[in-house]
């Protein structure tokens, strides 16, 4: 991907040594790590960095984690999901310690990124983990105090898979120009309207934009979801080059 551009400061991505510092629990598999990272370049919403942890015998394994906030001088946070029988994830969730060292290159990326002087409207679609960069867009459109008007469709499994759930109640609240709507794709809450269901034509029409408002739409998730929405974001008639996209998928 392409280094930052206008909007963050420049710097060579070197491996620099970060220390946890704050640990949040988000959902039975997932939380979130805030690190000091001495030295940090700064970074825009949408970006993500690479973790690396060595091994005493000189092994080293690295996996890419989306930032979950804006920049705030040396501290970043990952939102982090256990994979089952990965070499990284568990180490960070289960082992890793405050005050423990880790490895991080970034920030990378300077296409799907959200910058504070965009007044457009903007629809944010996640899917279960992919909610994480979208979640740094919007904490950066409160910090910067922007009024462009954000829509944030969230698909996820179960209640209990949600990650920010407090927090997203708090910003729907709070937040002026902020809307939340949810997918569920096994099991939805008591109350709430329709069976459970993957993401479709209904649910992006409904909660998203009308193209000729000429919205700027982020989509981010597991390949297969994030094809699902672009197609049928391009299908509705918004600009392929207003619908960015992030896809995660099984590391090797």
């Amino acid at each position: 991907m392409a280094a930052p551009t206008a909007g963050a400061r420049v710097a060579p991505l070197t491996w620099r040594v970060a220390r946890l510092i704050e640990r949040r629990t988000e959902t039975a598999t997932a939380q979130t790590l805030v690190l000091e990272v001495p030295g940090w370049p700064g970074h825009l919403a949408g970006q993500h960095v690479d973790v690396r942890l060595t091994a005493e015998d000189g092994y080293q394994a690295a996996r890419s984690y989306s930032l979950a906030g804006p920049a705030d001088g040396d501290r970043i946070e990952l939102t982090v999901q256990r994979v089952p029988d990965g070499e990284v994830s568990p180490y960070l969730i289960d082992t890793y310690a405050e005050g423990d060292p880790v490895e991080v290159r970034g920030p990378v990326g300077g296409w799907f990124v959200w910058r504070p002087t965009e007044t457009a409207p903007v629809l944010l679609v996640g899917g279960g983990s992919g909610v994480v960069p979208l979640m740094a867009m919007v904490r950066a459109r409160r910090a910067a105090g922007s009024r462009a008007p954000f829509r944030l469709l969230y698909s996820v499994r179960t209640p209990a898979d949600v990650f920010y759930a407090d927090e997203l109640r708090r910003r729907v609240r709070d937040d002026f120009g902020l809307d939340v709507a949810y997918v569920y794709t096994r099991e939805a809450p008591e109350g709430w309207r329709g069976e459970p269901h993957r993401i479709g034509l209904a649910d992006v029409n409904t909660h998203g934009w009308p193209p000729d408002l000429r919205p700027l739409c982020y989509v981010c998730g597991p390949t297969g979801f994030v094809e699902t929405v672009a197609d049928l974001l391009v299908g509705l008639g918004h600009e392929t080059r207003r619908v960015r996209t992030e896809r995660f998928g099984p590391t090797g």
